[in-house]
């Protein structure tokens, strides 16, 4: 989402560029419907990371500490990315499943509602 400036002919540098991360790039994960966490988590990837890394080692830090983080049932989780569907190959680079710098990965998990059912 493009951001405007109120003000007239503002210009300013742009920080989180591709090129300040040290061959990073940024990567949000989101939960949908678990409120416990306000927003996705933004992690510096290496763009040639396997999602089974992202996935194994990289998302249960963050979000174990929810309760119904043991209870998932991976095999029926849908993914998004971008706000579009998709299916995460674990073996793959994250570059080479088109998850760029800022690319939004999001992850809904039907049979649980977040804490209290509260993502109702």
């Amino acid at each position: 989402m493009p951001v405007h400036a109120i003000t007239p002919n503002y210009s300013g540098e742009v920080k989180d560029r591709i090129e300040n991360f040290n061959g990073n790039q940024v990567v949000y994960v989101g939960w949908d419907k678990h409120l416990m966490f306000c927003a996705p988590f933004a992690f510096p990837l290496p763009p040639d990371m396997p999602f089974r890394v992202l996935f194994e080692s990289v998302m249960p830090d963050p979000f174990c500490v929810h309760p119904e983080w043991e209870k998932i049932d991976w095999s029926n989780v849908s993914w998004l990315l971008d706000g579009k569907p998709f299916t995460p190959q674990l073996d793959i680079a994250l570059q080479d499943q088109g998850i760029g710098h800022k690319s939004v990965v999001r992850f809904q998990t039907p049979e649980l509602l977040g804490f209290q059912n509260s993502g109702v």
